[in-house]
């Protein structure tokens, strides 16, 4: 099987639900199985660096149906020998070499000389696919935004040498992920954290013929250099900024990689295709993070109560419960799992409430939900982890469910109120 050759930005969520349609995608153009490799060093210098790989490696087995092993690389300065040597081995064997979150300072300095960009730069001319997003994205320019350096330690802005591995596909530019970022609520926190003052500062810093390539947040350009096509997927837009002066791709646009080659030609007209909108029948809301999710369900859950509708209230706790699952491996989500585990339980509360005000049998309509814990339960007895199998119980106890072990399996109901 012949391999594609393509280069994937992601602005940011790349192990969010919203990027799974383009994990999917890319795998389907790989051998089955196929060789993945996760490059662990972007986040390298974090203490839980294990547990980061651990989520990506867990995403890519459950939403991808892809088997991804982890380099190993999380530092090369160093490091042992024959450990980097294995990594680097992964990596140029791998049919499908991914990067995420972290420091792109750290990535760099790592990585100075290294094989580690040539191998990737061999994997785009000789066929392999290499996705680079947040952290990661931001080192494939020609030059390197130090994001942690300016936004969190208050340096002047500046620029550090990037891998440039854009440049070897003949694009001049430096990228900016999270490009549309509005964390910053009343501070503008647009362009990764820099604003546009900041932005702006550094632009007359770049080279004539290099320009800002914005990827916003879940969002991807990929890059297929078989058909020199660029296409835009994910929520968002591809931004080309040429000293301030902003063209931006819509999602779904399909163009010639050559406007990227040549951007100041302004050959709008080298949109070569627009994909088609998906089918209306099977419209799907997809969310921006967990919080806006679990926001989102929480009124559908509420409505269902008010509406009297039992079965759409426990579906809307049952999506909640799903989509706790889905967005666990996004490292930028922090508290909204708690947040969304807190809804999720005053769900199960609300729901044995209005049981009991005339929806129907509490049984009825808690039980799907009460299922899955005991399923959760259960498995985490059999494997002899009876600490969370205690928290489980103790759990159902708040909210008055009682369960108990039975020579017949396992029983549970209300308890009734004192």
């Amino acid at each position: 099987m012949t391999l594609p050759r393509m280069l994937v930005i992601m602005g940011s969520g790349e192990t969010a639900p919203t990027m799974v349609p383009t994990h999917r995608m890319i795998s389907r153009l790989l051998p089955n199985p196929a060789r993945a490799t996760l490059l662990d060093t972007p986040y390298g210098f974090q203490e839980n660096a294990p547990e980061l790989a651990s989520k990506a490696v867990e995403y890519f087995n459950t939403s991808i149906n892809m088997k991804l092993d982890v380099a190993g690389l999380a530092q090369l300065i160093d490091a042992d020998a024959l450990s980097v040597e294995r990594g680097l081995q992964l990596v140029a064997d791998a049919h499908y070499v991914f990067a995420g979150p972290g420091s792109p300072t750290y990535a760099l300095r790592q990585w100075s000389g290294s094989p580690l960009a040539g191998l990737l730069v061999k994997k785009l001319r000789d066929g392999g696919v290499v996705t680079f997003a947040s952290a990661a994205a931001l080192t494939l320019g020609r030059f390197t935004l130090p994001v942690y350096e300016i936004y969190k330690a208050g340096a002047s802005p500046y620029w550090l040498d990037g891998l440039n591995i854009l440049g070897e596909i003949g694009i001049n530019a430096v990228v900016i992920p999270h490009y549309n970022n509005a964390e910053g609520g009343h501070h503008d926190t647009r362009f990764c954290y820099m604003g546009e003052r900041r932005l702006s500062v550094m632009e007359t810093e770049l080279p004539e013929e290099v320009f800002v390539l914005g990827v916003d947040e879940h969002t991807g350009l990929v890059l297929d250099l078989d058909a020199n096509t660029a296409t835009v997927v994910g929520k968002g837009v591809v931004s080309i900024r040429l000293r301030g002066s902003t063209t931006e791709i819509a999602s779904g646009e399909v163009f010639a990689i050559n406007r990227l080659r040549d951007p100041w030609s302004g050959a709008s007209s080298s949109v070569a295709a627009v994909m088609p909108p998906p089918a209306k029948a099977a419209e799907q809301v997809v969310d921006s993070n967990l919080r806006q999710a679990t926001d989102r369900l929480n009124e559908a859950f509420q409505a269902a109560i008010d509406n009297a509708d039992a079965d759409a209230a426990a579906r809307a706790a049952l999506e909640l419960d799903d989509a706790i699952t889905g967005w666990s491996a996004d490292t930028l989500q922090g508290d909204d799992v708690d947040y969304a585990r807190g809804v999720l339980r005053s769900m199960v509360t609300r729901l044995a409430g209005a049981a009991t005000g005339g929806l129907r049998d509490p049984r009825e309509v808690v039980g799907p939900f009460v299922q899955i814990l005991l399923d959760l339960r259960a498995q985490v007895r059999a494997d002899k982890r009876f600490d969370l199998s205690d928290m489980i119980r103790d759990r159902f106890a708040d909210i008055n469910v009682e369960v108990r072990d039975t020579p017949q399996g396992v029983e549970w109901g209300f308890r009734q109120a004192d």
